[in-house]
């Protein structure tokens, strides 16, 4: 089912049988790509968190190799494939691949550039034929969906949310519901200037929010998604949203990844705040990599 008005949000919220406290609401392992060609690609102008100035190769390199190593400091199994010659973007896997309990989903990009991404025939087939999932191909289907960029999802309710813009359509949403056995999604709209929902908001361990109101076109649709959290709701500030702090991902039930901007950005009452529930923030400087618009979350696929 996809919800389309934010009092129907409340309405099915309320129909869910109560959240599984012991349900899995964070990922098993993680997969990342390597950084081989990395830079900032020229077509994707609708990314507006995005800088066209170059990159430090070398320092980008470091980088990969710190969120590597503090996912797995985290106990997490990391998964690193190789990057692809000319796939600049590759390193932001989250919006081209995806997964639940035996099933690998592959996106449906929005831009040509990133297209070659999810014809990946390594990756398709380690999870295939190695790990024994199936594939649901969305990048077949003539759909627009990025995935876990334009959805957000909370594991442990198994809903959506998901923000319409051009990384995502109509149909794309429909495709997702299906793909990912979720009970439903909450579609809204997102302003003109933003590009993906995990960019204004994240959903941390099923039981607590981060949210951007101001991103959102109809002001009724945060203030719905938030009091599914009551008291569990950390309002961003403009600049927070602007530092990447919505990119943020609950890798385990306390352990939150921050980048080093997010982190800096971040109030001191939101630090406080997020410690309060419970999070210990794991903070790991991506700057490179958000010179190309995305942090943290963009650059981490989770694998259930």
């Amino acid at each position: 089912m996809i919800i389309l008005r934010a009092d129907e949000l409340s309405r099915a919220t309320a129909q869910l049988p109560p959240p599984d406290p012991d349900a899995r609401a964070t990922m098993a392992a993680a997969l990342v790509v390597h950084p081989r060609d990395f830079s900032i690609s020229r077509e994707a102008v609708d990314n507006r968190y995005k800088r066209l100035v170059e990159v430090d190769r070398g320092r980008a390199l470091a980088q990969h190799h710190a969120l590597v190593d503090t996912l797995g400091a985290c106990g997490l199994p990391v998964l690193v494939f190789p990057g692809y010659a000319g796939l600049v973007d590759a390193v932001f896997p989250n919006n081209a691949f995806a997964t639940r309990p035996g099933h690998l989903i592959v996106g449906a990009m929005r831009h040509e550039d990133r297209r070659g991404e999810t014809a990946r025939a390594d990756l398709r087939g380690f999870f295939r034929e190695v790990e024994g999932r199936r594939v649901i191909d969305l990048s077949a289907r003539g759909v627009v969906a990025e995935l876990t960029g334009p959805l957000i999802i909370d594991h442990r309710r198994a809903i959506g949310f998901c923000g319409m813009t051009q990384r995502v359509d109509a149909a794309g949403c429909e495709a997702m519901l299906e793909a990912f056995a979720l009970r439903f999604i909450y579609r809204f709209d997102l302003r003109p200037s933003e590009y993906h929902t995990n960019v204004v908001m994240s959903v941390l361990a099923g039981r607590a929010l981060v949210i951007h109101p101001g991103s959102f076109v109809d002001a009724e649709a945060p203030a719905a998604i938030m009091a599914l959290y009551p008291g569990r709701a950390l309002v961003l500030s403009d600049e927070e949203k602007r530092g990447f702090v919505g990119n943020c991902l609950a890798i385990t039930e306390h352990d939150l990844l921050l980048s080093a901007t997010a982190w800096r950005t971040l109030r001191p009452a939101s630090r406080a705040t997020l410690q309060s529930w419970g999070f210990t923030p794991r903070i790991v400087d991506v700057s490179e990599f958000e010179k190309a618009g995305g942090s943290v979350r963009c650059m981490t696929c989770e694998i259930f």
